[in-house]
C-alpha cells in the first residue's frame, strides 16, 4: 500500500486558500482511512511540533522534550513499526543482523532503501552517538541490556532519549521475565504512544483499527477444534519458545490454535524437551531466522528421537513463519490470518 501523501503538486493547491484547506483536510482524512499491514506512508511528513510529550512506557512516565528527528531503531519489527507510521524521515538508521529474512519482498522495501543500515551487529552507544541519534527505539534483549551497559538510563546520561518496545518490558520482581500486557495490545500501545510522540495520531489509530479488523476476521474463521501448537524458536539442548507475553502467543491464539506454553509468564524463554513431549503439540511452528535455517530446524525436529511420537512430528505438521511475523511488528495481523488458514486444514484425533 502506497502512501497517498507525496511531494507531487496536488491539484488542490490551485484552489483559493479556504477551498484548498478544505480539500487538504479531506485528503488527509482519506489518507488515514487507507491503511493496512503495508507501508502506511513511507514518506510521511509530520508537522513540526516541539511541544514536550509525556508517555507511559513499560510502567514509567517519561517526558520527551521535543519530537525526535534522528531515531535509531534496533531489529526488524521495531524498524517496521516506524515504517508503518510513515516516519522514515525521522530516522537516522537501523541496526539489524542480516538473518531476519528477505527484505526485498516486504511491503516496506522502499523504506529500507531510504534509511541507512548502520550495523549488522549488536547496537551500541557508539553507533547511536555516531548517528547523532536523539532517540533509540529498542527493547530489553532487543538491543537494550544491563550486561553491555546499553540502557535507557545510560543513554539519558549521554543526552539521548529512549523508547522501549512494550513486548519486551520487564515484569514483576524477576528482571529476566518480560511482558506486561497481551502481545497485540503491546503493539497497539506502542503505535498509540509513538503516534503521540511524532504527532501522527490519526495514522496510528487508523493502523490500529485496520489491524484489529484483520485479527477479528481471522478469529471469526478459526477452526472449531483448536489444535495445540508449540513454537520452536531455536536451541537443541533446550528449546527457546514463546510464553504468554510473546507476540507469537497472540498470533497462535487468535489464529485458532492453543499455545502449549501459554502458562509461562514470560515472553521468550527456554523449556525442557520433556515438557514438549508431555504436552504433545498437534503443530510445531518454526521461527525462521538465524544461522540455522528453517529447513535445518525442521530436519532436527524430525530426527530428534525424543520427539518421534509427538503428534506434530509424527504427522509432519511443521509450519514455518518468519521472525518478523512472530515478534511485535506490523506484520502480526497478516501472520495471524496466514496461520489461521493453515490451522483450519489440521485435523487431529
Amino acid at each position: 500500500m502506497r502512501d497517498p501523501v507525496t511531494d507531487t503538486p496536488h491539484p488542490a493547491r490551485r484552489l483559493r486558500p479556504a477551498a484548498w484547506l478544505a480539500a487538504l483536510a479531506l485528503a488527509l482524512t482519506g489518507c488515514g482511512a487507507h491503511v493496512g499491514t503495508g507501508p502506511a506512508g513511507t514518506d510521511a511528513r509530520p508537522a513540526p511540533d516541539d511541544r514536550p510529550v509525556t508517555l507511559t512506557n513499560c510502567g514509567t512516565r517519561t517526558t520527551y522534550p521535543h519530537t525526535p528527528r534522528r531515531v535509531v531503531t534496533n531489529d526488524v519489527g521495531i524498524t517496521e513499526i516506524m515504517f508503518a507510521l510513515g516516519l522514515t524521515d525521522r530516522m537516522a538508521g537501523y541496526v539489524m543482523p542480516d538473518d531476519k529474512g528477505e527484505l526485498s519482498k516486504v511491503p516496506w522495501k522502499a523504506a529500507y532503501g531510504k534509511v541507512p543500515w548502520l550495523s549488522k551487529k549488536a547496537i551500541t552507544k557508539e553507533i547511536a552517538l555516531d548517528a547523532k541519534a536523539d532517540l533509540v527505539f529498542a527493547g530489553w534483549n532487543y538491543g537494550f541490556g544491563e550486561g553491555d551497559g546499553l540502557t535507557p538510563a545510560a543513554l539519558k546520561k549521554l543526552g539521548v532519549d529512549a523508547y522501549v518496545l512494550t513486548e519486551s518490558c520487564h515484569n514483576g520482581t524477576d528482571s529476566a521475565a518480560r511482558g506486561v500486557m497481551p502481545p497485540l495490545e503491546a503493539l497497539y500501545a506502542d503505535l498509540t504512544n509513538l503516534g503521540k510522540l511524532f504527532h501522527v495520531e490519526d495514522r496510528a489509530q487508523a493502523l490500529i483499527r485496520t489491524y484489529r479488523k484483520q485479527v477479528a476476521d481471522a478469529a471469526a474463521h478459526a477452526p472449531a477444534h483448536r489444535p495445540t501448537v508449540f513454537l520452536y524458536d531455536s536451541g537443541q539442548d533446550k528449546p527457546m519458545t514463546a510464553g504468554e507475553y510473546a507476540a507469537a502467543h497472540d498470533i497462535i491464539t487468535k489464529a485458532g490454535g492453543d499455545n502449549v506454553m501459554k502458562d509461562l509468564k514470560d515472553s521468550w524463554t527456554t523449556v525442557g524437551w520433556e515438557t514438549v513431549v508431555a504436552r504433545d503439540p498437534d503443530v510445531i511452528v518454526v521461527n525462521n531466522y538465524g544461522d540455522t535455517t528453517a529447513a535445518q530446524k525442521k530436519a532436527f525436529l524430525e530426527s530428534y528421537a525424543p520427539l518421534a511420537n509427538v503428534s506434530a512430528v509424527k504427522h509432519h505438521r511443521i509450519y514455518v513463519m518468519d521472525y518478523a511475523e512472530l515478534v511485535e511488528s506490523p506484520r502480526n495481523p497478516t501472520a495471524i490470518a496466514d496461520l489461521a488458514r493453515y490451522l483450519r486444514g489440521v485435523h487431529t484425533g
